[in-house]
């Protein structure tokens, strides 16, 4: 069964600062501000959010289609794709644009100064879910506005089941839009932040949002996360990472997990903790797409540490 995942393929270049960027910008002279920060160390990783959730779905042994826009430079992601299997039938290429680029500087402290172009994503609307046959599930992850709008649309007149993720989209829909949004959704995951913001914006709480979705999930980070079925609420425990390495794309991986569980028809509890698992294995290790494992590890590690079996 495929899934099909729609947002960004994007470059996340992340530098290194070593330094304290408060070292160097003089509070009383930012409105001339002009500094260089020298980055001895970068790497360039495989970032984006179709791209980070469809590889971590692949891990599991799911068949994630991505729906994305990507620019003359998408090469050498391309082949990343390819060597994992993961297809890409509907991912869009611009000639005349470039791949969507995250730009991270982080200094000793861990602030960040982060720069996104959104280059073919701006063009993501061109690219139509309506198209695509036999669609089995979907995510609607952040992209474009337009093509969330789009996609969210097309989906529902399709019938077919999808998450909506709005994430770091939330300051580009109006309160009318998400209300619209919601409606037409079968399932809705936000963080604990993004609930708030949801809730705000829609004029709506978490049981009313939740009362017009299948489902609601709401992550918490080191907090596990919240799955609102109708007047249930499952609390889901956070799984052990070994070590904290970087937990950039954690949340996506938590997506795949949830995709996953819910194509296999589990109950909410094993969803949630599946969800929790991802999120886990991927905080251990840098950048997104990086961490490498097999179903039948991951499912002996989901038995180690929530003490039932999968299959």
């Amino acid at each position: 069964m495929s899934a099909v995942i729609c947002g960004s393929l994007a470059y996340d270049t992340i530098m290194v600062f070593q330094d304290q960027f408060k070292n160097h910008i003089l509070p009383d002279q930012m409105h001339i501000l002009n500094v260089s920060f020298l980055v001895p160390r970068m790497r360039r990783e495989f970032g984006g959010c179709a791209g980070n959730i469809a590889y971590n779905l692949k891990l599991l042994g799911g068949d994630p289609l991505p729906v994305a826009a990507v620019g003359q430079d998408f090469g050498p992601y391309r082949k990343h794709m390819e060597q994992c299997g993961i297809r890409l039938d509907c991912v869009r290429e611009f000639d005349d644009q470039f791949t969507p680029q995250c730009f991270i500087t982080t200094d000793l402290d861990n602030n960040q100064i982060t720069a996104f172009h959104p280059g073919a994503m701006s063009s993501a609307q061109e690219n139509h879910v309506r198209d695509i046959p036999e669609i089995d599930f979907a995510i609607v992850a952040p992209d474009g506005r337009e093509a969330m709008l789009q996609h969210v649309e097309e989906f529902a007149t399709r019938g077919v089941p999808f998450i909506f993720d709005p994430g770091q989209a939330m300051p580009l829909f109006s309160g009318d839009e998400f209300r619209s949004m919601i409606g037409k959704s079968t399932y809705v995951i936000v963080n604990d932040y993004e609930s708030q913001l949801l809730q705000a914006r829609t004029g709506w709480s978490a049981a009313e949002i939740a009362g017009r979705v299948t489902a609601y999930i709401v992550t918490q980070g080191p907090r596990g996360s919240l799955i609102h079925v109708g007047s249930d609420t499952h609390d889901i425990p956070p799984a052990r990472e070994r070590q904290i390495v970087d937990p950039t794309g954690c949340g996506d991986a938590y997506r795949a997990g949830l995709i996953f569980g819910i194509m296999r028809k589990k109950d909410w509890p094993t969803i949630g903790r599946m969800a929790s698992l991802m999120g886990a294995l991927k905080v251990e290790h840098p950048g997104t797409q990086n961490q490498r494992f097999s179903y039948a590890e991951f499912a002996a590690e989901f038995l180690d540490q929530f003490g039932y079996a999968l299959d």
